[in-house]
């Protein structure tokens, strides 16, 4: 048996370049044909039945009023149930002819069987399933006291997607429907101070990579890869070291930086645009995949980049960090930022 791998160590490499560099132009080739068939033959999601989870605000709220502006059926839930009420009038003003709200925590298998329940009691069918619930983090490691603090982020970004999809499915299967996965280009990004955080969305590509070939053609799969867009994860709303939500504006201005933050209208309007086309991957702004090829190109120089901008010495406030100096220091804050992002007063329940 070694001595099968030792051939193989060998004779993989070579084998498989070459494959790659026969096979990549026509497999490009068709890809662009494909591409271009799809835009032009794009999907009409009017009358359809569209499912949003973390409606109430940031880009689940705006691809509310994107689906709404192509006459789509919405069905919203979220937590707070306020919130849902308001992005569902605005929905109806954009052209939705019927929207309900379902108040619902993913974190919790019963709630997320509910929200399913109910969005086919009152439809009869589901078509898209976007599931955009998600909190955020943004600690060492080290500093946490309590690590059992962490799993709603996993509970909340993994397993409230793994609920959904594992009750809709079947719907979707009869709707030939499709589902909207946001992850993020945290997924991929050694950010300090996100590690559960990009451990969650790193584990949703995994699922729905796998789960679109257990599929196959009978539901479409999106994968959902933003970087930095206005949202309360840009407003600095984070799950705290003691486990409850807070906003904490210098630790977004030491992650975030000179970075431009894009604007969650157009984010939506490419993620929808992209789904009804059947792009199985989207990121957006697009810039952000280039982050990717340096990943896989050279991962120490973006990990001495990580620890360099972002790190501090032990016992220094992470405000002290590299990253939020240049930011101060250029003042292009205003610039970069939007001005949606810089209030303070973000809902933490």
């Amino acid at each position: 048996m070694d001595l099968i791998h030792k051939f193989l160590n060998l004779v993989a490499p070579p084998i498989t370049f070459v494959s790659l560099f026969l096979f990549l132009p026509p497999y490009w080739a068709f890809k662009f044909f494909l591409s271009t068939i799809n835009s032009i033959f794009t999907e009409n999601v009017a009358g359809k039945v569209v499912h949003i989870t973390g409606a109430s605000s940031g880009i689940g709220e705006y691809l509310a009023y994107e689906y709404a502006k192509r006459g789509a059926c919405l069905a919203l839930s979220a937590r707070r149930e306020n919130a849902l009420r308001e992005v569902a009038d605005r929905a109806r003003d954009y052209g939705s002819p019927d929207v309900i709200v379902i108040r619902a925590d993913v974190s919790k298998v019963e709630d997320c069987r509910r929200l399913v329940e109910e969005t086919l009691l009152h439809f009869g069918r589901l078509d898209h399933l976007v599931n955009n619930a998600a909190i955020s983090t943004s600690t060492l490691f080290e500093e946490i006291d309590d690590i059992t603090n962490l799993r709603p982020i996993m509970e909340t970004n993994f397993w409230g997607s793994v609920y959904t999809t594992h009750f809709a499915l079947p719907h979707l299967r009869n709707s030939r429907g499709k589902i909207v996965a946001m992850s993020s280009a945290d997924a991929w990004l050694p950010a300090l101070r996100r590690n559960v955080y990009s451990a969650s969305k790193a584990a949703l590509m995994s699922l729905y990579e796998t789960l679109r070939v257990e599929v196959g053609c009978d539901v479409g799969i999106t994968i959902v890869t933003p970087g930095y867009i206005e949202s309360e994860l840009t407003k600095g709303k984070f799950l705290l070291p003691e486990g409850k939500m807070g906003v904490d504006q210098d630790l977004r201005d030491v992650e975030v930086s000179v970075v431009p933050v894009g604007s969650v209208s157009g984010c939506a309007e490419a993620i929808v645009n992209s789904t009804l086309r059947g792009d199985r991957y989207v990121t957006v702004p697009a810039w952000f995949k280039m982050t990717y090829v340096v990943k896989v190109l050279c991962p120490e120089l973006m990990e001495w980049n990580f620890r360099m901008l972002y790190k501090t010495a032990p016992g220094t406030p992470a405000k002290e960090a590299l990253s939020k100096k240049i930011l101060d220091a250029t003042g292009v804050k205003n610039l970069v930022y939007p001005s949606s992002i810089q209030s303070p007063d973000v809902k933490t329940e």
